[in-house]
């Protein structure tokens, strides 16, 4: 999550591949890392015009997306970069036709509001004072961003006053499950952030609270299978299956159906106790990402393992 944004600039991506280009209709792309300043052109072959790229969104396992100002507003790029391409393709969500003019063709005007959460789930410390603050937060998602400012911690703990500095910070392991989820659903959206969007079909599968409360196991809530109950925030994201299998064994332990360590008596799987999630939560490719999402519907998948809404 520490580098869920950062200038782009410094982006590992755009040094690593200093001069990318695309075409799109009639217009034509330059990306280029020149001097500690990144830039993207576009061209119709007769007038052309460009923008200094701010920030670039994104880690770089899916994708990275570049956000700048012009004009007065922020633009999301029209184009952003694919790992699985090694090369610049349309941003998911924007249109694939040509653009029907130079502001177009650079990307999508973002509202303000739209900017604010953007920026603030990507960054620590947006806002200042209730102000959008772009020029002096934090890139990425740091400490403070979930367990709120810090300073008074910092203070006890150095001190001695471990009880005192305990309670100076939120701390989001005690949250009951409900509140947990969102918590996270919060930046990665929940059931409530899915429905006011409208959003629909295999999209939503980039909303993992969202597809988790959806779960039958869920029910109203249970912390055997909250975010945090599968991934560490602190820690990279597992990419290992297999690694998934001790959590799932926790309650739907044996074919004797016997109560697992939880407490919980839950059917077992007739077919093994391994790579649990590969047939459970499958995996599917979200159009225009370039990538398969873990589906975190926790379901008796059929055989023709299609999406489930």
């Amino acid at each position: 999550m520490a580098k869920a944004c950062g200038r782009a600039a410094d982006s590992k991506i755009l040094q690593a591949h200093p001069h990318q280009t695309f075409l799109l209709g009639g217009y034509a792309y330059d990306l280029a890392l020149s001097e500690g300043k990144s830039t993207l052109s576009v061209s119709d072959g007769t007038h052309s015009i460009s923008a200094a790229l701010g920030w670039a969104f994104g880690e770089g396992v899916v994708g990275e997306t570049f956000v700048f100002a012009h004009g007065g507003n922020f633009y999301e790029a029209r184009l952003s970069y694919f790992p699985a391409l090694q090369a610049l393709d349309i941003t998911p969500g924007q249109s694939t036709s040509a653009p029907a003019d130079f502001d177009g063709a650079l990307g999508r005007r973002m509202e303000p509001e739209e900017t604010h959460l953007c920026f603030g789930c990507h960054n620590t410390a947006a806002s200042a004072g209730g102000k959008f603050d772009p020029d002096h937060l934090t890139p990425g998602v740091t400490c403070e961003a979930c367990h709120g400012p810090g300073s008074r911690h910092v203070s006890a703990m150095k001190t001695g006053r471990i009880a005192e500095g305990l309670t100076d910070v939120l701390n989001p392991a005690k949250l009951a499950p409900v509140e947990s989820v969102d918590f996270c659903g919060a930046c990665h959206r929940a059931w409530a952030d899915v429905m006011e969007s409208g959003m629909q079909g295999v999209a939503t599968l980039r909303f993992q609270p969202y597809r988790l409360e959806l779960s039958r196991c869920w029910g109203k809530g249970d912390a055997r299978i909250t975010c945090l109950a599968c991934h560490d925030p602190h820690q990279p994201l597992v990419r290992d299956q297999r690694s998934y299998d001790n959590r799932c064994l926790r309650c739907h332990l044996s074919s004797t159906n016997e109560k697992g360590p939880t407490g919980h008596r839950a059917s077992a799987c007739p077919h093994g106790t391994k790579d649990c999630t590969t047939c459970h939560m499958p995996k599917y490719e979200v159009p225009g990402t370039h990538a398969k999402f873990t589906d975190h519907r926790i379901r008796i998948v059929r055989s023709d393992k299609q999406y489930a809404e």
